[in-house]
């Protein structure tokens, strides 16, 4: 299970540039506007081997009244409760304010790796005035410039020094089945349903799981675990913010897993943290199966089924092959058809195909019968196939041009393997390497 490194300081030091840099993702809205960033945003990394995930936090502003202040006060706060190790930003064109001395003072206090990381060292000038950070009494200052990326490599280095060195799989002889989604979809209930026993708490107050349970149970001779993610400890002197500190609780269920249901509220459809949710879990690898649930609460005619699985398609696209069920879970409709699918994506991911069969079988395709496009009037061929021997599908296509493959093709390769090998669920990585 990889650790969790969380991005936090007052609003407009660059925390969102920083997190777009670790990720390698522009995905975090970044403006010079202060407090832009309200919504947390959550995104995977890794460095030398070293696995982990990355949360962007708002602004911390302490004292302030604005409904927004104290949202990302709460966010904060969580965050540095479930983080491994806390990035503590700060501005070295601004210098030192009284905010930063703010934050520090909470972090001081707090019994987790804090890095004090003086952001904007983009000219020698102001790499010469940042002693003045020593005085936070945070140790050792890291300067970095997260606009060209100068520094970070150092820092990455002493963020990942601690943490184990390999893939993010988690050693385990039964395979686990999360249990995923926002507040109040019905994941419990699914659970219970499903198992027989009132063993989860299931009450329709959002957050009413404190820890992460793990249920063991049998289905047609499949044994495996159930997480329930719900994941809402008690904290002391923590305002609960339910719907962030539940997305910041799956994340390590998430990483632990090998198939995720990721439980949707019928009546509310799929909303940016369902997506949010969706994108760490293809992240991560781990197969994925959405389920719709409170469907008995839907009007429906004979079009409504279609309609509402495009939309989910299209809002998840471009991987949108993954199982979609419509189910009550009060009810009992479906929910043995969900675990059939999550048994059916477990083997999928699981899948290893010879290094004879995928040559066998796809060689002929990409290199007679629909080969990469010419670029620059050069062609690319492709020799040789194989999977990686790894938890999850991935596979490298030697060939004597890698870099002339366009994403368009690695996207018909990707569709001609699901349809002869039916991943479907299932993320699958394709490299294209030089023979």
């Amino acid at each position: 299970m990889s650790n969790i490194v969380a991005i936090v300081g007052r609003p407009n030091v660059g925390k969102s540039t920083l997190f777009n840099r670790l990720i390698e993702e522009r995905k975090a809205i970044v403006d010079e506007t202060s407090g832009v960033t309200r919504d947390r945003q959550y995104g995977h990394s890794d460095w030398n081997g070293k696995h982990f995930s990355v949360i962007d936090t708002g602004g911390y502003v302490m004292g302030g009244d604005d409904e927004f202040e104290v949202e990302i006060r709460k966010q904060v706060a969580l965050a540095i409760d479930e983080a491994d190790v806390i990035l503590f930003l700060v501005d070295a064109k601004e210098g030192l304010t009284p905010m930063d001395e703010d934050v520090a003072d909470m972090l001081r206090r707090c019994k987790k790796k804090v890095m004090l990381v003086v952001n904007k060292c983009d000219t020698a000038a102001r790499q010469e005035t940042i002693g003045e950070f020593y005085a936070l009494g945070l140790g050792e200052l890291y300067p970095i410039a997260g606009i060209t990326g100068s520094g970070t490599g150092d820092l990455l280095d002493a963020v990942v020094a601690d943490f184990e060195e390999g893939d993010e799989e988690v050693e385990d002889t039964l395979p686990r089945i999360a249990v995923v989604g926002r507040p109040n979809v019905g994941k419990s209930s699914f659970i219970n349903a499903i198992t027989g026993q009132e063993r989860n708490i299931v009450t329709p107050i959002a957050g009413t799981t404190r820890d992460s349970i793990l249920t063991h149970y049998n289905l047609f001779g499949f044994d495996f675990n159930f997480v329930d993610t719900a994941g809402l400890r008690k904290k002391q002197k923590v305002s609960e913010d339910l719907e962030f500190y539940s997305v910041l609780r799956s994340v390590r269920a998430i990483e632990a897993s090998d198939v995720c249901i990721l439980m949707l509220d019928a009546s509310q459809g799929i909303e940016q943290q369902d997506l949010n949710i969706f994108g760490l879990i293809q992240r991560n690898h781990k197969g994925i199966v959405i389920v719709v649930n409170k469907w008995d609460l839907i009007e429906k005619n004979n079009q409504t089924h279609k309609e509402y699985e495009d939309l989910i398609r299209e809002r998840i696209a471009p991987f949108n092959d993954v199982p979609i069920i419509f189910t009550s879970v009060i009810n009992k409709q479906r929910i043995f058809k969900v675990l059939e699918t999550a048994r059916q994506v477990y083997a999928a991911r699981s899948r290893k195909i010879s290094t004879s069969e995928l040559n066998d079988t796809l060689l002929p395709i990409v290199k007679e019968q629909n080969p990469p496009p010419s670029v620059k009037g050069k062609w690319v061929k492709i020799k040789y196939i194989t999977q990686l021997p790894t938890p999850y599908p991935q596979f490298v296509f030697f060939c004597n041009l890698p870099q002339y493959v366009r994403d368009p093709y690695r996207r018909y390769v990707e569709n001609r393997m699901r349809e002869l090998w039916d991943f479907q669920g299932v993320p699958i990585n394709i490299y294209f390497r030089a023979k």
